[in-house]
């Protein structure tokens, strides 16, 4: 068990909440009616609307007749299409126990195709692969827009498994019963029609579902909050329900606690009362368990008979220790069991000032961390032994990002990427028991990182707070404030940024003689859940201070000026973005907004929004709508402000961010007699691209523009 079901489920998310909703909505019905009669383009809400459809195209139209005939267009799609579709590129795999599985697209298999090898053949610079799954084929033959979203498959044989099918890349799927031995869907297996599932194995004729079970069985933002069990050969409409949250939840979730054997220790269910609060629920022969952990607490999995739980906040069980926040603690599986109540916690893993956890993985026997300390990373191997953890450092190379990219269940064995700016990742194997490393893949090189150097620097915000950020730049560079700089953030959703090699950015970008930067942003993780809670809610603005900072920073040390810096971001970045240019629109020239929110006094009411309360609050609530107001982008779009004629990229398809942020904010651009480019791709979902072929379009798309606005002719 690698990931936990929580982990899994609110990542795939990328936003979320918590929600006491009814009383103080009821009291604002008549400010929210003048709201929407003041907005004269909630028409482009409707997704599929003919109207919205037809003024999307048209929009499109523009753009693409613009940004495609600029000679740089065709360079750069050609040279982003070959470095994603590159045959020799990484193939990353799972460790399962039939092989190394992969999921692989390329110019012959635009969907992709489902794939596993031997370790022994994997090490071979042109491993032999057997196809498990051709989606391609199974699109052609269905007449469908399938685009893979994983396999669930039930341990320990693997054999069945749920596939996850998205009809044009949207995260709603429907999951159908996969043998993988037999490379065929199931006769009469399980179907799980399209919905944001979540999904649990119990064993092999049982499921725990939550599920869109009909009218009243989803929450404000699209998710299930009621959890059932479903047998093999039952109709799903007769499935038993164990479990209901509220509608005012984000989600429920099933809970099946597993070791790397495959057996089932407890199983139960998941409240999200909010994105970062959540209560679990045991089912046991004497009913239904709440177990007291703390609302911002992570039960992570199994390993060497212990139960993890990750921490966001200090706690300090009753009659116990204090955990600090961002800590690990486990408790002893038997004595848990026998009492989840008052089983004793013990201690995994504390930070340090600076420091966070980034990632944990199981294999067999052992734990591996992933820890940030002052944004460096590092890997260990974490034993327990008689009572006590010990860590052992897995000696990989300094001055990259690690991250485990597969753990073995059958063994102590891990793979891991690590990577850098600048240099090409590469995927090492760890053996634990012969404390062997071997480097076994290396992406191809995509661009010339020889006149090129990455520096850390330091931004002040407006508080005193210090900002690092990453800067790549050419090592020629003269300090005259020429230089045409894109400025990367997000800051939210205690996510981290952390280095990765920069492929087709180095190649159309850093290789003109530009520069890269990433912001590391309060509202992000990369000092832990101080560093996230320190911009979340009533305190936002930080965020959109800390990125301004930056900039500034960037200007005040002559690296670029106003005239040649640029921003980008996606997602909640693309709502930093917005935020950036509409509150001092004179520091940029260019901004590529990708996937935005953008109206935050109705991004409740659009996609799953609601889902994000947590993070930025509630415009229902008159103090929270006070202070989303301060900032929101949508309704800061103003006459007589000289904004950089951002680039605006969403799709049609994307049922996480509704495009009408990104629609709403160019009609209104419009309006306004203000430059702007909207481009919305039909597929994709939150991705905004659901092959290797749109996404080169968008790639191509985006440093066109950026070219166009903060390069010299």
């Amino acid at each position: 068990m690698n990931t936990s079901v929580l982990s899994a489920a609110l990542l795939s998310i990328a936003c979320f909440p918590s929600a006491a909703l009814s009383q103080e909505r009821s009291l604002s019905q008549e400010r929210k009616a003048a709201t929407v009669t003041e907005d004269p383009f909630l028409w482009l809400e409707e997704i599929e609307g003919q109207g919205a459809l037809a003024w999307a195209r048209a929009e499109n139209e523009k753009t693409l007749g613009v940004l495609q005939a600029d000679p740089r267009y065709r360079v750069f799609y050609e040279q982003a299409l070959s470095i994603l579709q590159a045959k020799d590129r990484i193939p990353y795999v799972s460790l399962g126990r039939h092989g190394l599985d992969n999921f692989w697209k390329d110019e012959d298999n635009v969907r992709g195709i489902w794939r596993r090898t031997r370790l022994e053949s994997y090490r071979r610079q042109d491993p032999r692969w057997e196809t498990i799954l051709d989606v391609d084929a199974l699109a052609v033959a269905e007449n469908k827009n399938w685009i893979f979203q994983g396999a669930s498959c039930l341990p320990p044989e693997e054999r069945l498994c749920l596939i996850s099918l998205s009809d044009g890349g949207k995260d709603a799927a429907s999951m159908r019963e996969f043998d993988r031995e037999a490379k065929s869907f199931v006769a009469n297996g399980f179907y799980l029609p399209e919905s944001k599932h979540s999904v649990s194995w119990v064993d092999r004729d049982t499921l725990l579902v939550a599920g869109d079970w009909g009218e009243g069985s989803l929450t404000q933002a699209g998710y299930p909050f009621v959890v059932k069990e479903l047998k093999r050969a039952q109709p799903f409409s007769e499935a038993r329900e164990v479990f209901r949250g509220e509608p005012n939840d984000v989600r429920a979730m099933p809970l099946v606690l597993r070791d790397s054997e495959g057996r089932v220790h407890a199983t139960g269910a998941i409240r999200a009362i909010g994105f970062f609060e959540h209560e679990y629920v045991l089912f046991r022969p004497d009913g239904v368990v709440k177990l007291n952990l703390p609302k911002k607490a992570e039960i992570v999995g199994l390993v060497n008979h212990c139960l993890l739980v990750k921490l966001d906040e200090e706690w300090t069980p009753s009659g116990d220790v204090s955990f600090s926040a961002g800590s690990l603690i486990s408790y002893d599986l038997t004595e848990w069991k026998q009492d989840p109540l008052n089983a004793k916690a013990s201690l995994v893993f504390k930070p340090r000032p600076r420091q966070a956890l980034s990632g944990l993985s199981f294999t067999k026997n052992l734990l591996i961390l992933t820890i940030l300390d002052n944004v460096q990373s590092k890997a260990f191997v974490y034993k327990y032994d008689q009572g006590a953890w010990s860590a052992t450092p897995i000696q990989l190379p300094e001055h990259t990002n690690v991250s485990v990219t597969a753990a073995s269940d059958e063994a102590d064995q891990a793979m891991f990427a690590v990577s850098s700016y600048l240099r090409p990742t590469s995927v090492w194997y760890f053996d634990a028991e012969t404390q062997k490393l071997e480097e076994l893949k290396t992406t191809p090189t995509a661009f010339d990182a020889s006149k090129h150097v990455v520096e850390q620097f330091e931004a002040t915000s407006r508080d005193g707070t210090s900002i690092p950020y990453s800067l790549v730049l050419p090592k020629n560079a003269r300090f005259d404030g020429a230089i045409p700089t894109l400025l990367y953030g997000y800051g939210g959703f205690q996510a981290s940024l952390l280095p990765s090699y920069l492929g087709p950015v180095g190649r159309l970008w850093l290789e003109q003689g530009n520069a890269y930067v990433v912001a590391n942003l309060r509202g992000g993780g990369e000092f832990g859940p101080q560093w996230h809670q320190a911009a979340q809610g009533a305190t936002k603005q930080t965020t959109w201070d800390d990125f301004i900072a930056v900039a500034e920073d960037l200007i005040r040390r002559k690296i670029t000026s106003p005239r040649r810096l640029g921003v980008i971001g996606g997602s909640q970045g693309g709502l930093l973005v917005g935020t950036a240019i509409t509150q001092r629109p004179e520091l940029f020239n260019a901004a590529i907004i990708q996937v935005p929110l953008f109206d935050m006094l109705r991004y409740t009411k659009l996609g799953a929004g609601a889902s994000w309360i947590g993070e930025y609050g509630d415009p229902a609530f008159p103090d929270q709508r006070a202070w989303i107001d301060g900032y929101s982008p949508y309704q800061k779009l103003v006459a007589g402000k000289p904004y950089p004629a951002p680039l605006i990229l969403t799709s049609t398809k994307d049922d996480r961010v509704h495009p009408a942020h990104g629609r709403k904010a160019a009609a209104k651009l419009a309006a306004l007699g203000q430059p702007y480019f909207y481009y919305e791709n039909i597929d994709g979902g939150h991705s905004a691209s659901a092959n290797l072929i749109e996404m080169a379009r968008r790639l191509a798309l985006e440093y066109t523009y950026a070219s166009r606005r903060l390069c010299s002719e």
